[in-house]
Formats: C-alpha cells, structure tokens, sequence
C-alpha cells in the first residue's frame, strides 16, 4: 500500500484577502480554484473556514476556534529574499522577525499571514552554499558551516566556480 502526501490546507477567514496575500505578495500561482478552495502550485491550498467546517463537521460554525496560533509555519523559498523582503515591508505585513541569519547560514525572514499563520521566507540552500564558496569559504569549511553534505556543497561549487 502506497500513502503519498499531495497537500496541506490552510483554513481563512477570507479567502479573496488571503488568495490575493498569496498570489500578489509571494507571487504564488493558483493550480485550481473552487471558490472556497483555492489550490497553488506546490502543494498548498486555503479553504474557507466556514466551508470547511461545514463540509468535514456537518456545521459552519468553526469549530476549532482561532486561526493562526503560532503553531504551524508555512514555508517558502526564494533566490531573490532581499526583493520581497523590501515587498513586504512596503506592503507593512506584519512581521514575526525581519531577515536575519538562522545557525546553519540560511538568511529567512518570518510574517503573519491574513489570518495570522506564520510563513517563512528563506534562501535554497545552495544560494546560501554559493554565498559561502564566493566569499571564500572551502566546501569543507561550507559543510561544516552548512551542515550540508560535501556532494551537495561540490555540486554547487561547479556551478559557482565552473568544472574542476
């Protein structure tokens, strides 16, 4: 028997306010759109939480009380962190932390969403990778720093610096 994970479903209070949230601010793109559900390219969806509540509860009431309790974190990420970054503070999001650099050398910034869940936006690792090797780190150093494996930091390093 084959389980394969195909999505996870975030409940809204608003879905036209958060699909423009997603859509305009993190530039997702929607895959299908059922009115109350509207499903983004990745693996993601927003549901309408008294749609929601109807369809899986039989009531629209919500019976799970509030949305966003800093208790689940959505996670993006981007090449181009500084860029959206300067996009959400224009658009004064509000923020859980501005950017700043996670232990293993992963620049993210965390904000709230409409309704109050935590989404993450950090650099791929191998930007992060590619920084370190350029500022002249050695992939040893990389690894260490990274905790990435050494194939990975290798495979980064000859797009960075051209085959061996």
């Amino acid at each position: 028997m084959v389980i394969q994970f195909q999505s996870s479903v975030v409940f809204v209070k608003d879905i036209a306010r958060s699909r423009q949230f997603y859509e305009n601010l993190l530039h997702q793109k929607v895959a299908m759109d059922h009115g109350p559900n509207v499903g983004f390219e990745g693996g993601f969806a927003l549901w309408q939480v008294d749609h929601a509540c109807q369809t899986i509860f039989g009531s629209s009431v919500d019976a799970g009380g509030q949305l966003g309790c800093r208790n689940i974190e959505l996670y993006f990420e981007t090449d181009e962190l500084d860029t959206i970054w300067v996009q959400v503070t224009q658009a004064d999001v509000p923020l859980v932390h501005p950017v700043h650099e996670q232990p293993w050398g992963q620049r993210v910034f965390r904000i709230y969403d409409p309704d109050g869940h935590i989404v993450e936006l950090g650099e791929p690792m191998p930007v992060v990778i590619a920084r370190f090797l350029s500022g002249g780190l050695s992939a040893e150093d990389t690894v260490q720093r990274t905790s990435m494996p050494l194939e990975i930091v290798q495979q980064v390093a000859q797009t960075v610096n051209g085959p061996a």
